[in-house]
């Protein structure tokens, strides 16, 4: 999931990139509070997006702050914090240690090993304090190892076929960890990240195909394109149209001011920003 719900940069107003640089700092402190230094190792701008996500939803009250860190030492820089940082630094650390338990178990990673042995504390205590969240990432994770166990498929319509079924994983998961209540919201929180999740999935796998072809790894788009060499790109930016758009759609319905430049430069051109490199 990492590293895909990110800004288009040159499209954002500079009072927006402040906002954003002062949240994403907040939540690098966050980290640092609650897990220590090691877990500002795995701040990530897409937990940043979900912590603009809820502000705009809830509009909570925010405390803001003038400070230095460790990546800047002599120069004070604002960063801002809400409610929905110290959710979102847990869903941080709840998502890397279980894509951790998963390169283990898959790669046997020992970068994985250590990250689980470091976070063994954390995440049992993640898993307490946010069980319905736990449970969805550990059930996708599952899901997504049972499909990718089955051998890829040739055929264009059963390669698709199965593609929706395994970006579905990461689109539950994703919802879960999108909406922190069950309340009026709940239903298009939902709907946002789920369609972002297979979105990501779906782009993750594109970005990975040359690799995993390679290395022989589970790569449904590799097979895609081994069918439909001249058509395997225009196919995969209809299917990711098709999912930003339904994203978008849950997205809208949100009762959202705050923030929301913002979030639509994310949604409707930062997550576009790795496709559009690579098919340039």
């Amino acid at each position: 999931m990492f590293g895909y719900i990110t800004l288009n940069k040159p499209e954002m107003k500079v009072k927006n990139l402040e906002v954003y640089q002062a949240c994403y700092c907040g939540l690098c402190h966050e980290l640092q509070h609650r897990f220590g230094v090691k877990a500002q190792l795995l701040l990530s701008y897409d937990c940043t997006f979900l912590i603009l996500l809820l502000d705009g939803v809830y509009e909570p009250e925010e405390a803001e702050r003038s400070v230095r860190c460790l990546r800047h030492p002599i120069v004070r820089h604002r960063e801002t914090v809400s409610r929905f940082t110290p959710y979102a630094a847990d869903m941080n650390v709840l998502l890397g240690y279980l894509k951790a338990a998963d390169d283990w178990k898959d790669e046997r990673k020992p970068a994985a090993r250590l990250m689980l042995r470091a976070y063994a504390k954390d995440y049992r205590k993640l898993k307490s304090l946010w069980p319905r969240q736990e449970k969805a990432i550990r059930k996708a994770v599952a899901d997504l190892g049972r499909l990718e166990s089955v051998p890829v498929p040739e055929e264009k319509d059963e390669i698709l076929r199965r593609l929706d079924q395994a970006a579905a994983c990461t689109g539950r998961f994703l919802a879960e960890v999108c909406a922190p209540r069950n309340d009026l919201w709940a239903e298009d929180l939902r709907g946002t990240g789920f369609y972002l999740g297979k979105f990501i999935y779906i782009l993750d796998a594109w970005d990975d195909r040359e690799k995993d072809r390679k290395s022989g790894s589970y790569n449904l788009l590799a097979a895609l394109e081994a069918a439909e060499p001249e058509h395997a790109e225009e196919i995969v930016k209809e299917v990711l149209c098709d999912m930003a758009a339904r994203c978008c759609r849950s997205f809208e319905r949100l009762p959202i001011v705050k923030n929301v430049e913002i979030l639509r430069n994310i949604l409707y051109s930062g997550i576009w920003v790795r496709f559009n490199e690579r098919s340039v």
